[in-house]
């Protein structure tokens, strides 16, 4: 496969990666479907750091463009062009770990959400996992069934953003590739 049409795939199978971590980002600020949560300030500490908005959305959404749009270029586009997309692949890179790395330790220190009468986040620094025991969930009291909501959002975020990564660094060795060898035959001819 060419590497121009090989940053085509890449570039196109990115783009509904990170409109999903974008909305997934999203939907975690209104925890049990209630604004009133994200107007109070009771929401996980980890949605605020934004990693499906930012990372798995910005950073990846926008080094997508740039990838699929040296895979228009022609066959291979250019030397100079596979050699920005590594750059470009790179910040892909960057977001989709930070999106990684933020998803993770949402699933690891679990909802912010109200126990008894007080607001917490009760699973955070326990030596057993909540996500194995089903019967700790009912901790949390409100919002209604927050526990299920962060878990489902944040794997989905886990889920995008280890795609995200491999299809970035796919990318980083497909246009080193494309720098170093330059141009691919079509029909014959070299472009």
């Amino acid at each position: 496969m060419c590497t121009g049409k090989c940053s085509r795939c890449i570039g196109v199978t990115l783009y509904p990666l990170a409109v999903i971590s974008i909305i997934c980002n999203i939907i975690l600020f209104f925890p049990g479907w209630e604004t009133s949560y994200a107007k109070d300030g009771y929401i996980t500490e980890e949605v605020k750091y934004m990693g499906g908005l930012v990372g798995g959305g910005l950073m990846v959404l926008v080094p997508a463009l740039y990838i699929h749009v040296t895979g228009q270029q022609g066959c291979c586009a250019n030397r100079c062009g596979m050699f920005l997309s590594i750059a470009f692949a790179a910040v892909g890179v960057a977001g989709a770990l930070y999106s990684f790395i933020v998803a993770m330790l949402g699933l690891i220190n679990g909802p912010y959400c109200r126990v008894l009468l007080l607001w917490m986040t009760p699973f955070k620094d326990r030596e057993d996992s909540y996500l194995n025991n089903r019967n700790l969930w009912n901790l949390c009291t409100e919002p209604k069934n927050v526990v299920e909501f962060n878990i489902g959002l944040f794997a989905i975020l886990l889920a995008t953003s280890s795609l995200q990564l491999v299809l970035c660094c796919t990318q980083m060795i497909n246009g080193l590739f494309g720098c170093l060898c330059g141009t691919c035959t079509n029909k014959g001819q070299v472009i």
